[in-house]
């Protein structure tokens, strides 16, 4: 009896255990840590789109092999290809943007002398804006312009890492197809995971990070990403310059819940500026029903599942681009998401205890 307690408080043997534990922790997270993105990025793809899984499995005759094979498909055709070009085309087209924002020949106000063409009110206008450029607005501009350049390079270099992120989108359809056909099973895993670790609550846990998941992908991402997609085609249909540049910063704002009217309203001054009035009224109306295509698409995506602070979102789409670069964009509003939905629910139940 004296041996067997001893044994069980035996310090240095429990510390090698420790340590050993430690070690193949430590050694475990080296070795995956390369596929850690592109398998987050994978995860959040399958909980997204699993009913649309089981939608087809049971159009086709219940054969998940043709389902998975579709999914594949639409997964490539739909998500993975369109971003695909879409840093491609972001980088062609980088190198004369951070030309042109590091020129100083382009970084000042312009003379504006088409307001003088407006009745009544236009010269006092032209002479109001003439006297606000003489007083040293393009000085100022002219101290701003090295940031300006800076932030543009920095920008463009985020998603200069194209080799990195086909690798990350490869790895991301490849556990998306391993988890499409072996989901329940992993899904059974992870439950039974966190009941080990808190019973009962470990399990809603799950549930709950599952939900939050869905709902932030098919409300932030998706929404984000047809916004920016649709607006990018009425952008190059009108011949507006830096079409792609002006895509991607859509979906950034889109994603920040700005939405697009900051790119498209300039887009459209800059038509009527130009003398392409056709264009110009014709992207005019596109953007009024573009800006209210977040209000209509979202409540059907996700059912008002995604409520969610500003500021989180804000903190998720910036904090993800600087840690993670382009793929950030994507995962860092929903795991700030997951966090804050779990965290909420752990409070709730404190106080209703």
């Amino acid at each position: 009896m004296n041996n067997r307690i001893q044994d069980r408080y035996d310090l240095t043997k429990l510390m090698f255990c420790v340590l050993f534990i430690l070690t193949m922790m430590i050694t475990s997270f080296l070795v995956i840590q390369p596929f850690i993105i592109g398998l987050t990025w994978a995860v959040m793809v399958v909980i997204t789109t699993w009913p649309l899984l089981i939608k087809l499995q049971i159009v086709l005759w219940g054969r998940r092999v043709l389902a998975v094979i579709v999914m594949t498909l639409l997964l490539i055709l739909f998500f993975v290809i369109p971003i695909a070009l879409l840093v491609n085309s972001l980088l062609i087209n980088s190198a004369p943007l951070v030309a042109w924002a590091s020129s100083p020949a382009n970084m000042h106000f312009p003379e504006m002398e088409w307001l003088n063409a407006i009745p009544l009110i236009g010269s006092k206008i032209y002479t109001s804006w003439h006297n606000l450029v003489e007083g040293g607005a393009n000085e100022l501009l002219a101290k701003l312009r090295p940031y300006v350049g800076e932030a543009t390079t920095w920008f463009v270099a985020q998603a200069a890492h194209l080799g990195r992120f086909i690798v990350h989108l490869a790895l991301m359809v490849l556990f998306s197809v391993l988890f499409y056909f072996h989901g329940e099973r992993v899904a059974q895993g992870i439950r039974c995971f966190a009941v080990r670790l808190a019973d009962e609550k470990g399990d809603s846990v799950v549930v709950l990070a599952a939900q939050s998941i869905r709902a932030v992908a098919l409300g932030l991402v998706v929404t984000a990403l047809i916004q920016a997609v649709l607006g990018g085609i009425a952008l190059a249909m009108a011949g507006i310059p830096y079409a792609t540049l002006l895509t991607v910063l859509m979906f950034i704002l889109c994603v920040v819940q700005l939405g697009p009217l900051l790119v498209l309203i300039p887009a459209i001054i800059w038509l009527y500026w130009s003398g392409d009035t056709t264009w110009g009224s014709i992207l005019l109306v596109w953007s009024g029903i573009l800006g209210t295509f977040d209000a209509v698409l979202r409540p059907v995506l996700i059912r008002r599942g995604a409520d969610l602070p500003m500021i989180l979102i804000l903190f998720g789409v910036i904090g993800g681009l600087l840690s993670l670069g382009m793929i950030g964009l994507f995962i860092g509003p929903v795991v700030l998401a997951v966090s804050y939905r779990l965290i909420l629910a752990w409070i709730n139940e404190e106080s209703r205890s």
